[in-house]
């Protein structure tokens, strides 16, 4: 078997969320390399747009959605918006999440309430639109992006650790649900990557950061978006038809 039977994505329609920065344009990079046609999503159509064109301009087939996902039923329209565009969607990559830094005694209710809207209300409108569709076709997969908090969380992130383990219970749950019918579940965990998302505090202290990199990991560093690309189309393609509800570790090592 060629490995492009295995791990290639042509003919496969991939709606990546929050891709226009960071682990999500690293992913949907990925997938429309591997063949997919990448329906790029973001907060504002521009950007959206604007990546999609870059991907374009290297021979990918792209289109852009905009959404904000936490609106009330923002799930469920960004399906239908990116199957108006691209047709039935094979492979959710949900990704887009909210992070608002924060022990317990200083979580508002306001951010409490984002993060919950972004990171579970979003998805479950998601695979409520997605998932009969994927098992009526006998063919799906949805990459859930975690976070090694999900796992090992820190104080500082407690409400948005919460949210993520809770992402993978809910994965895990329609993993066993649709476990038969060709679609697959799977999360895939980052630890520290260098993204805009941690930009404020590697620039505002660079020896900071840097010590904190060192001791972060067992490799010492932080990891770099594109290093989660194999792993991303690995779960997305036919490499992947015998595993399901399971978590994929990214960290350098904890």
């Amino acid at each position: 078997m060629a490995l492009n039977d295995i791990f290639g994505l042509d003919g496969r329609v991939a709606l990546v969320t929050g891709s226009t920065r960071g682990i999500g344009a690293a992913i949907a990079g990925g997938l429309s390399a591997a063949g997919a046609h990448v329906v790029i999503h973001g907060t504002r159509q521009d950007r959206a747009e604007s990546e999609a064109e870059r991907l374009r301009g290297q021979g990918a087939r792209a289109d852009a959605v905009a959404s904000d996902l936490s609106e009330p039923g923002a799930g469920a329209r960004l399906i239908a918006a990116a199957e108006a565009v691209a047709g039935p969607v094979d492979i959710l990559v949900v990704n887009a999440s909210a992070q608002k830094n924060a022990s317990l005694a200083g979580l508002t209710s306001e951010d409490l309430d984002f993060q919950l809207a972004v990171n579970l209300r979003s998805t479950v409108e998601m695979l409520q639109a997605c998932l009969p569709g994927m098992a009526r076709r006998g063919w799906g997969r949805v990459v859930n992006i975690g976070s090694i908090n999900q796992i090992a969380p820190k104080p500082v992130v407690t409400a948005y650790a919460a949210t993520k383990a809770a992402q993978h219970n809910i994965i895990q749950s329609q993993a066993r649900e649709y476990a038969g019918t060709g679609v697959v579940l799977n999360t895939l965990a980052p630890g520290l990557i260098d993204t805009d998302r941690n930009a404020d505090r590697k620039n505002a202290d660079p020896a900071a950061w840097a010590a904190y990199c060192h001791n972060a990991n067992w490799m010492g560093r932080a990891g770099e978006a594109s290093e989660m690309t194999g792993a991303a189309i690995f779960l997305a393609s036919d490499a992947c038809s015998f595993m399901t509800g399971e978590v994929m570790v990214l960290s350098g090592g904890v």
